[in-house]
């Protein structure tokens, strides 16, 4: 994970310096925002997955630098219209945008966030850039409909675990395969490794919310950083809850069905009633048994990527502790 830190902590520097820069943009409105947002912290992943891939395939990271700054811009424009649409008022333990600021204001610096990441992108100087701009763009709007199919689940109790696993791949797992594919392409990659590479972010991504389903009822409390059971509280369609509503029969269906519709209610009692009909229908093991299976193909797609293995070895530190992250 060594290289990995130092990627982390040049992108870091050259995204603080952007920012600044940014935030120091008239109208002020619009882009101290931008710069606030920028600045919240986050694991940077999806662009340091950019680096990563890039070095793999013999690119240099300060080639790829603005493809990173750029996937980042955008993935913190997708945050921000989040906490909008779900109301949240706090992100990474800051004010939200929207309360720090408005709402107004957040929609617009959103807006504005979302075109910059293409100012960005085109400063590459890479041969493939077409091919790179065009993955981008489709990347963006399977994201947003990935949103839409999410928001379309809170008013169904219908949704099957093959709409689900549709739904997180378009809103969570095409950006990381993404961020992949274009530091691959940037680096001249063949077409084959450049597939294989995305689908190892495909996979990897699947892996990735699926445990985010399974933390948020399983984790510890101490090292989840946040309250468990709030998608419980919140009737929210996860994987483990789809699965109970399938599997669930006579009076612990109905007693599910209750908790779902009840509008008032003890949280702590209905996070531990809902629990109860986990335990009982074995979501949990199926949530586990689907998380090692995308996790497996995650790993088998890296192992095609025709590169020396001992180059692969920080991808594969990379999917591994992404995988046994506790928050």
């Amino acid at each position: 994970m060594d290289r990995v830190k130092a990627l982390q902590s040049q992108l870091v520097n050259h995204l603080a310096n952007e920012a600044k820069s940014i935030g120091e943009t008239a109208p002020f409105n619009l882009y101290q925002p931008i710069d606030y947002t920028l600045n919240m912290g986050g694991k940077r992943l999806r662009p340091v997955m950019v680096l990563l891939a890039n070095e793999l395939f013999g690119g240099k990271a300060e080639d790829v630098m603005n493809a990173a700054l750029a996937i980042e811009i955008f993935h913190n424009f997708t945050l921000l219209h989040d906490d909008i649409m779900d109301k949240a008022d706090v992100r990474r333990n800051k004010p939200a945008v929207h309360k720090k600021y408005s709402e107004n204001i957040a929609i617009l610096s959103g807006d504005a966030m979302s075109i910059m990441a293409y100012r960005y992108l085109v400063k590459n100087k890479a041969e493939k850039l077409p091919e790179i701009i065009s993955l981008f763009t489709e990347t963006a709007i399977e994201v947003c409909e990935g949103q839409q199919y999410d928001m379309d689940f809170e008013n169904r109790l219908d949704v099957t675990a093959e709409e689900y696993l549709e739904m997180i791949r378009l809103k969570t797992a095409v950006l990381l395969a993404c961020s992949f594919k274009i530091g691959a392409l940037a680096a001249n990659a063949d077409e084959a490794d450049a597939e294989n590479i995305y689908q190892f972010g495909i996979n990897l991504g699947l892996a990735f919310q699926l445990q985010d389903d399974l933390l948020d009822v399983y984790a510890d409390q101490d090292k989840f950083g946040k309250r468990i059971g709030g998608d419980i509280v919140a009737n929210k369609k996860t994987y483990l809850l789809i699965n109970a509503l399938k599997l669930a029969e006579g009076e612990e269906q109905q007693k599910l069905m209750q908790w779902l519709q009840k509008e008032t209610f003890d949280e702590a009692e209905k996070i531990a009633a809902v629990k109860a009909i986990y335990q009982t229908t074995g979501v949990k093991e199926i949530c586990e048994k689907s998380i090692q299976e995308y996790y497996d193909k995650a790993l088998k797609s890296l192992e095609e990527i025709q590169v020396p293995n001992e180059q692969k070895t920080e991808l594969f530190i990379l999917a591994k502790t992404i995988m046994e992250r506790e928050h």
